[in-house]
């Protein structure tokens, strides 16, 4: 299999990730979307016409999306909960992420890390105060769901643990303090325990 990236994305991560947990091999392609280089001709008719990254390539099929990717990866393996519900469960949390946690911590970390403060514009100025509020929001959220679980669903790591890890560890670098959240860190750090973890700059 072939994933077509940018490093340094979160979303790109969470697929190297769970191939790492799930004893799976990628090729990697690595692609600057700062210069662009997924909005070219090439990139649009033969890898995704969306022009985004992460898309996992298998054969001639390609799989945009990362979480949806991430699922495909650990597909037969325990990352994917063998019980209906939890498998319900672990979706409903993959599907949250990407529509009240991503959105807001990973949004803020891109502005900050690859933009810069200086560089945003004024509607990102604007919108900036309530994207922190919505991100501490998901981190409360997360921190109360850990209080009394080591995972995310049923008994062990699945793909919404993976999924919400890739920019959960990393929300400093957008300014989010994970200091009040001690669930959280203290997932974060079983998540870094697991045997065959990689860190996002492998």
């Amino acid at each position: 299999m072939i994933l077509h990236e940018y490093a340094a994305s979160g979303n790109c991560y969470k697929i190297r990730l769970a191939a790492a947990l799930a004893g799976k091999r990628l090729e990697r392609r690595e692609y600057d979307i700062l210069r662009g280089e997924t909005r070219t001709a090439a990139f649009l008719s033969g890898v995704n016409a969306n022009g985004r990254i992460p898309v996992l390539q298998d054969g001639d099929r390609f799989l945009p999306e990362s979480n949806a990717a991430a699922f495909y990866i650990a597909e037969g393996t325990a990352l994917i909960p063998a019980g209906a519900f939890d498998r319900a469960d672990m979706l409903r949390w993959m599907f949250w992420e990407q529509y009240n946690h991503e959105p807001n911590i990973a949004t803020v970390r891109f502005w900050m890390t690859l933009v810069g403060e200086a560089n945003l514009t004024d509607l990102q100025r604007a919108m900036l105060p309530g994207k922190r509020d919505g991100g501490a929001a998901a981190l409360k959220l997360m921190d109360e769901h850990l209080a009394n679980r080591d995972w995310f669903v049923g008994e062990g790591p699945s793909v919404a643990d993976i999924c919400l890890y890739a920019y959960t560890h990393v929300a400093g670098e957008g300014g989010f303090d994970l200091a009040p959240w001690p669930a959280v860190r203290g997932w974060i750090a079983r998540i870094e325990g697991l045997e065959d973890y990689i860190p996002i700059t492998a």
